[in-house]
């Protein structure tokens, strides 16, 4: 009996707490965060707005692009500086716009998630202090020979760019000197991934440093500063969500409905929002909230199946979809890799075309927030590409190409099976190095270019091209044993140009230990 009570008040816990979590108590307190973040962003009207991926996603009806900066890796004693997440294209548009602005929340009670908290602020410091060495070796190198090496002007440089840590006053003294002991580490690994500082430090002409906002900062509206008044690159964070206690229940009401504010409600989309993407929402936001909590579900429910039904009957999600050219982003002239953002779809995802060699064999790395289905063969058609390696879980109908020039491989997140990607990869590479040996051009897609599709991208990269990015058929792959330092700088190099780039550790896992054991075999 005590057994059964005790059962009987868990289960009315959760019952209550699915009772608050519901989905118009998770919608309307998003539109309402969102409120707060529209009103930071007009403060700084000309900074570009940046969502960190997925849960800032929600908290603005448009943003210039996202990030993905992890929590987890400023959770206290799991610090972690991770160059498969480097987000320089973050610091080169800060660069270039005199800052940004980055969204995000939590759900825990607190003002700032973790991601704000502590990540961000080490990789601005990381990230300053390898800026800071490249300026002082290529001063170094450009030095006068009348200039005495002490100087106070040989080393005004390094007084002027700040590379110290800048956390925030609720991180203690104790933690932040345990992050310091590690910032020299982690400026190495970075220096060592290949990541393009030469670049950073051009388009940097000040140290980046971030400022906190919550719903509880006082800003003095006309005491404002303007973002060129700094001495540094202001990355400015803001909190969406407003801080409560924990356990704390807000009641909130309007002059037609009574709801439950929950904090940071747009963290773990698919346990709450039943089908319905951020662009849905704020597609239809207005007349979500105009319907009540009695028939939010309801109404979601049938707008994501309209969408879904709209979708299809214009090729988004089937083999038809309108395709535009858009302007080259990148072309390197100078040596044998080139990239190039081919084509725009209506949906606003992009191709980006990844080419490893300067010949005619090229590796086309697809990336869609929707499924590859139409995409894929609208970008073969446009692109004259010869063939397609389709690794996401629905084939795809491609009637103009052989079955020689088509491959399907069913793959799944590694949180679903620990070895669907390693179990396909000698598949895929042996796919990729039949066709390319034959200078035919490969297109690498999934269900939205975000994990899988990189992680075969690398994996074929890594196998059967060389350390400059030219198609060598395997033969540098054969005679040297792959690291783990090897096989991150070719992952740099790939996340420079796929920006929505987010390999999950179990996958890159499953690509190390493909990659370590001679890939199978399969160029042998």
């Amino acid at each position: 009996m005590e057994g059964e009570g005790k059962l009987s008040i868990y289960r009315a816990a959760r019952t209550i707490k699915r009772r608050e979590n519901t989905l118009y108590n998770a919608l309307r307190s998003i539109y309402d965060d969102s409120i707060f973040v529209g009103e930071i962003a007009q403060l700084w009207p000309e900074l570009p707005l940046l969502a960190n991926l997925r849960c800032g996603l929600w908290y603005a009806p448009k943003f210039h692009s996202g990030c993905y900066f992890k929590s987890t890796d400023g959770h206290t004693g799991n610090w972690s500086f991770n160059t498969s997440r480097l987000n320089l294209h973050v610091a080169h548009l800060a660069g270039q716009k005199g800052g940004c602005i980055i969204v995000d929340s939590t759900r825990k009670g607190k003002r700032f998630p973790d991601s704000m908290s502590k990540t961000i602020p080490i990789w601005t410091c990381v990230l300053n202090r390898a800026i800071a060495n490249h300026r002082r070796k290529r001063q170094d190198h450009v030095k006068p020979m009348d200039e005495e090496p002490n100087t106070p002007a040989a080393h005004s440089h390094e007084r002027d760019w700040d590379s110290s840590l800048h956390l925030p006053l609720w991180v203690s003294k104790t933690e932040k000197a345990s992050i310091e002991t590690r910032l020299e580490k982690w400026t190495e690994e970075l220096e060592l991934s290949g990541a393009d500082i030469a670049s950073l430090s051009s388009s940097l002409k000040k140290p980046l440093r971030q400022l906190w906002i919550s719903q509880k900062t006082v800003i003095w509206l006309n005491e404002v500063p303007d973002h060129d008044s700094w001495d540094f690159t202001p990355i400015i964070l803001v909190s969406a969500s407003s801080s409560a206690s924990t356990g704390l229940i807000q009641h909130r009401a309007t002059s037609e409905f009574s709801w439950n504010y929950i904090p940071g409600a747009g963290d773990d989309e698919e346990s709450w929002a039943r089908g319905l993407s951020p662009e849905l929402f704020w597609n239809n936001v207005y007349d979500i909230m105009n319907s009540g909590p009695d028939v939010c579900n309801r109404k979601v429910a049938d707008m994501v199946e309209k969408d879904r039904v709209y979708r299809a009957q214009r090729g988004q999600d089937a083999p038809q979809v309108i395709v535009k050219p858009q302007k080259s982003l990148l072309h390197s002239s100078t040596s044998s890799s080139c990239v190039e953002s081919l084509l725009s779809l209506d949906s606003l995802d992009v191709v980006d075309d990844i080419q490893f060699s300067e010949a005619d064999s090229t590796v086309y790395w697809f990336g869609s927030t929707n499924t590859a289905v139409g995409s894929a063969l609208a970008a073969a058609n446009t692109t004259s590409v010869d063939c397609i390696l389709n690794c996401d879980q629905n084939s795809i109908s491609v009637g103009h190409l052989n079955t020689e020039a088509y491959l399907h491989l069913s793959m799944v997140n590694s949180k679903f099976d620990r070895f669907s990607l390693r179990s396909n990869l000698a598949s895929a590479v042996n796919f990729a190095k039949l066709n390319l040996s034959k200078g035919k051009r490969l297109l690498v897609c999934c269900h939205n270019g975000e994990d899988i599709s990189v992680c075969v991208c690398l994996a074929i990269l890594t196998a059967l091209f060389d350390e400059g990015g030219t198609f060598d058929d395997g033969k540098s792959f054969s005679e040297a044993k792959i690291t783990k330092l090897d096989m991150r700088r070719r992952l740099v190099f790939l996340c420079k140009f796929a920006t929505k780039a987010r390999p999950s550790r179990g996958n890159l896992k499953q690509v190390f230990g493909f990659l370590s054991e001679g890939g199978d075999s399969v160029l042998s």
